[in-house]
């Protein structure tokens, strides 16, 4: 499991360290930073994917997404004053990690060097990567670590180097996951790659999910939702505890799903009580298609080491929460579950570890915390 996530840097986020569970409900207001904490999750998977440098460049670069507040914000702003401009004391940095059960990773991003020389101006430049044993980044835990073009892991007797060559836009994850001295840096990569995310579906009228599609077994659901059917097939097939057509019950009494042939593709229907035909995807309501997809991805084959859901509770009626909530602490005993909501109604029913975001100063801040002893350790290791 995920223990721990650190955010330093990143939108309304100048310093963040929160605690995870087996089931996770982040909640606020708008604006409190919500969307920015599920953003920061979703480029610590881009870290393992290869894909965090070319993420921050299409959301402008690095300046795009820095703290715009104050380094430390004085008493004068928490008390309503005006933030006023002070000389920088620390690096220009964004910086994301996370520690586990077994192990973590931590990562600093910053200005590229060579920025008056090149086009990518947008690029940032990876400082540090560490990865770590345990839920917080210590020097006695580090397992190995790249510090500029720098990369090195420990062994039994001591340090041992695996590259001086690293290039700012590498990441460890990416070029040294294959190194034998250092079978850690793949372990952090596959946790990485194993979470999922799921935000926004679509269930418009030309939503790929309405469309037929090939019937080829599924064991996780596209970022688009285009496998639907495919999903829910391989699911009914596969587990033998009726847990999707469970679910379908529990939503929609009376109702069961059907999979039909639309011209040599797989399509989906439901057919409800006292209606002489199936209805098909293109026929259902936006709700109805919105719990089916989350149905989907809460009970496919295929278990992410972390699945994060973003305001799932979109086009649902409030009658359906409760059968989502279900759906979700089902998941919760074989997945560790993230989500991030808007509705109370939910996040009381899922219950769960709950953290509440609010803003103070600019600045996103969990609700409650008094002082930096509420704060989970984590520090971060210095340039």
């Amino acid at each position: 499991m995920i223990r721990r996530l650190a955010i330093d840097g990143y939108r309304s986020i100048r310093s963040l360290v929160v605690d995870l569970g087996a089931l996770t409900v982040v909640t606020g207001a708008n604006g409190s930073g919500k969307s920015n904490l599920y953003r920061s999750l979703r480029l610590l998977a881009d870290c393992g994917a290869g894909r965090v440098v070319p993420s921050l460049a299409s959301s402008g670069g690095l300046a795009g997404v820095l703290w715009a507040g104050q380094e430390s914000i004085d008493p004068a702003v928490r008390a309503g004053g005006e933030a006023q401009g002070t000389r920088r004391k620390g690096p220009i940095a964004l910086r994301l990690g996370f520690g586990g059960d077994d192990l973590g990773y931590a990562v600093d991003l910053g200005i590229t060097a060579s920025r008056s020389e090149s086009l990518f101006v947008r690029d940032p430049s990876i400082k540090q990567e560490h990865v770590f044993a345990g839920v917080e980044p210590r020097p006695a835990a580090t397992l190995a670590e790249r510090v500029g073009p720098l990369a090195r892991s420990r062994g039994d007797d001591g340090w041992h180097e695996l590259s001086r060559t690293m290039a700012e836009w590498d990441s460890l994850l990416d070029e040294l996951a294959g190194a034998d001295a250092a079978p850690e840096i793949a372990g952090v990569r596959r946790t990485l790659r194993s979470w999922r995310f799921h935000d926004a579906l679509r269930t418009d009228a030309l939503a790929p999910a309405r469309q037929p599609q090939i019937a080829t077994r599924a064991v996780r659901l596209d970022d688009d939702g285009a496998n639907l059917a495919a999903v829910l097939q391989t699911t009914i097939e596969t587990r033998a505890d009726g847990t999707v057509e469970r679910a379908v019950r529990a939503a929609f009494p009376g109702s069961r799903l059907e999979m039909v042939d639309e011209g040599g593709g797989l399509g989906l229907a439901l057919r409800q009580h006292g209606m002489l035909r199936a209805l098909t995807a293109p026929e259902l309501s936006d709700g109805t298609m919105q719990y089916l997809l989350l149905t989907a991805a809460l009970t496919s084959v295929e278990r992410p080491g972390l699945l994060v859901l973003n305001e799932p509770e979109r086009s649902l009626h409030d009658d359906l929460l409760p059968a989502l909530a279900d759906r979700i602490r089902e998941a919760a005993d074989e997945t560790q579950v993230v989500v991030v909501t808007h509705s109370r109604s939910l996040a009381d029913a899922l219950a769960g570890t709950r953290i509440e975001l609010e803003r103070s100063a600019g600045e996103t801040v969990v609700a409650g915390r008094e002082g930096p002893l509420d704060v989970p350790a984590w520090r971060w290791p210095s340039r």
